[in-house]
């Protein structure tokens, strides 16, 4: 069950759900004016969250911000008539080519069958549609192109484009006054060419980018919250295991091995799955 949660005086976000894909939609409430982060997955996504915050004494929101192009953060948008819309202009181009598609059990089989679709986003929009599936892809009425920021009346949202392997047009969300950097999906892997990977350039882009905000508190859309002592440590990691790719050119072993006697111990999973990332993303260049 989804729940709605609050960081600080003015932000607060509903909690994602693996089994349909539904990320975490946040809102930041100012005194004149409030900004919704992401539309949602469907419109019952987007509604379900509409319905939670006007129970929290909320107005429907003033602005929606996409933070990328990816169906789970998108296909909510029709729900949102009264609200305006915002996406970095990449976003935009990459959401209009959504638009011819179809959204059937066949269409989408077979983009998966030529390599266009992944199966994981398949089954994930069969689950949030089961039956009725009349999704209608909705642009954002307003773009920019690197960074725009906005005075909800006393509190500001600074909207920046910081790119990924995620996906390129991502954006993040800082809201200021309460120091929450929302990182939506840019600090995830890429997992759309066949391999989940992360590449040496792009990680080094993206955690220039982001470590020049000042936040307590981190939010990715998929896996929840972090602290600034969790950040900085996965900013650590992802920073060594680059390094050591690209000194030790994407040979998995040797990277295991040189970690492991910098670390002191065994590597967890999930350092063992962030090395292969890398070594994926390496393989491919």
């Amino acid at each position: 069950m989804q729940t709605i949660e609050r960081i600080g005086e003015r932000f607060w976000y509903m909690t994602p759900v693996s089994e349909t894909d539904r990320p975490i939609l946040g809102i930041v409430a100012g005194s004149e004016r409030t900004l919704m982060i992401d539309a949602g997955n469907s419109e019952a996504h987007a509604n379900l969250f509409m319905k939670m915050v006007n129970e929290k004494g909320m107005d429907l929101p003033s602005y929606v911000v996409l933070t990328h192009w990816h169906w789970d953060h998108i296909f909510g948008l029709s729900a949102l008539g009264k609200t305006i819309s915002i996406s970095s202009t990449k976003t935009k181009k990459e959401i209009e080519k959504l638009r011819p598609l179809s959204w059937s059990n066949e269409a989408i089989d077979q983009r998966v069958a030529e390599g266009t679709e992944i199966e994981f986003c398949a089954n994930a929009i069969k689950q949030e549609f089961p039956e009725k599936r009349d999704i209608s892809i909705t642009l954002p009425v307003m773009t920019f192109e690197d960074e725009i920021e906005i005075d909800l009346g006393g509190i500001t949202c600074i909207i920046k484009h910081v790119g990924g392997d995620h996906a390129e047009d991502s954006v993040v969300i800082y809201v200021k006054e309460e120091k929450i950097l929302f990182l939506a999906d840019s600090f995830y892997p890429d997992i759309f060419s066949g391999k989940d990977n992360y590449t040496v350039d792009g990680i080094r882009e993206l955690l220039n980018k982001l470590e020049v905000f000042d936040a307590d508190f981190y939010i990715l859309s998929h896996t929840g919250i972090l602290s600034k002592q969790q950040f900085d440590e996965e900013v650590k990691l992802l920073r060594s295991i680059a390094d050591l790719t690209e000194k030790y050119e994407g040979v998995s072993k040797v990277i295991i091995d040189e970690y492991r006697n910098m670390a002191g111990r065994d590597l967890s999973e999930d350092e063992l799955e962030t090395v292969q990332f890398f070594v994926n993303g390496f393989d491919m260049k």
